[in-house]
């Protein structure tokens, strides 16, 4: 198993992520001594997590703006194969996926292509079979991009989960009649993959694309995210981590396997591939620090600032949870599905972040503390 592996980089994220070692890849160094030592620390930990829970390679990157100031990666992205995993390899981003749907979402509003407050039976009048859809106000765009819609967690049909990519957006449809409410829309936050499910499809309709494509154009291209995509392209077949769903105690590699053809609806929702830099391209994006413009300063700030009513410093925006308090403002999303898990953090203030991503399940780190601290405590020394 792999057991050190720092890099640094000064140099923008922008650059080719093909499989082949780009001209701007972070270096390699010999130690670790011209590091931060939050990152040292950072970096430790993940380390000794992956030696310790043995099950396959955890790979991160922390950055500040477009700047890469560390990626390393431990443990196997195949541990059938025995192949050590770096910053190339490819992993699923699961829920990190609804914060580029929201994204997406903004930046068809600022083309005049729909706004927050329009009623989704305007692009999508089957969500009118919604379980109980008559006894409330109609759901808006806004509602389902916060989880303020009502409506439940998932579907109550058997197979939504399952079934080839091309035919999510039928899913998505099928799902709709076996989904209910569980308070009436803008009354309080609700976590609900269905209705990002009914989000992606809605936008979709709505700029009379298909969904992928909108992705592909709009925000993996445009950031430079040449790993993202909803399909590994058979070129990135040998860059793509193997998932292990579970850990330590028990691991299977075939469900997630069988995942890679197809999640049944869950395309907007938690079908985005990527690697860790490419997370930090797109958080880059998003805090509008990055040589593209993808959203609005106005844009930005709606994004990501909380709309649930239950807390007014820790909750959810359009697509991201955040937390404020006197040192941070921290923007985030995590991402679970079967074999991998992801997080995705970064404080609005300063542009520092990181990104972790895990092809297995159940393992000693918190990625979303561990991604936490190591921002906040990268912030404290620079003040």
């Amino acid at each position: 198993m792999k057991r050190s592996m720092f890099f640094m980089c000064m140099l923008l994220l922008f650059g080719a992520c093909n499989g082949v070692p780009p001209e701007r890849e972070p270096t390699s160094m010999s130690g670790s001594s011209a590091l931060p030592k939050p990152i040292v620390d950072f970096a430790s930990q993940l380390e000794k997590d992956a030696v310790e829970d043995e099950v396959a390679s955890i790979s991160a990157v922390v950055f500040k703006g477009t700047t890469l100031l560390w990626s390393g990666a431990y443990g196997f992205a195949d541990r059938n194969r025995r192949i050590e995993a770096d910053s190339n390899f490819i992993y699923r981003t699961g829920s990190i996926s609804k914060s580029m749907t929201a994204v997406l979402m903004m930046q068809l509003k600022e083309a005049g292509i729909l706004k927050l407050s329009d009623p989704v039976e305007l692009y999508l009048p089957e969500v009118k079979n919604l379980k109980g859809y008559r006894e409330h106000v109609p759901i808006t765009l806004r509602q389902l991009a916060s989880h303020t819609s009502g409506l439940i967690r998932e579907p109550q049909l058997s197979n939504a989960a399952y079934g080839p990519i091309e035919n999510w957006e039928d899913k998505v449809i099928e799902s709709i009649s076996h989904t209910s409410f569980l308070t009436s829309p803008g009354q309080r936050y609700s976590y609900s993959n269905i209705g990002y499910g009914i989000l992606g499809l809605a936008i979709s309709r709505a700029a009379r694309r298909p969904f992928m494509e909108l992705m592909q154009e709009k925000i993996f291209d445009p950031l430079g995210m040449t790993s993202s995509c909803f399909i590994v392209p058979d070129r990135d077949q040998s860059r793509l981590a193997t998932g292990y769903a579970g850990g330590a105690t028990g691991f299977d590699a075939e469900h997630p396997a069988q995942e890679h053809r197809g999640r049944g609806y869950k395309v907007p929702n938690g079908g985005v591939y990527a690697t860790p830099n490419d997370l930090a391209r797109f958080a880059a994006g998003l805090l509008g620090l990055s040589p593209t413009p993808i959203l609005t300063r106005e844009s930005r700030e709606q994004i990501t600032t909380i709309v649930t009513p239950e807390d007014p410093h820790d909750g959810y925006g359009l697509g991201f949870r955040i937390v404020q308090n006197d040192e941070l403002y921290i923007v985030s999303h995590g991402g679970s599905v079967a074999g991998y898990t992801a997080i995705l953090a970064m404080d609005k203030e300063s542009g520092l972040g990181a990104a972790i991503m895990r092809n297995y399940n159940d393992g000693i780190t918190n990625l979303g503390l561990r991604a936490s601290f190591v921002v906040r405590d990268l912030k404290r020394k620079d003040q």
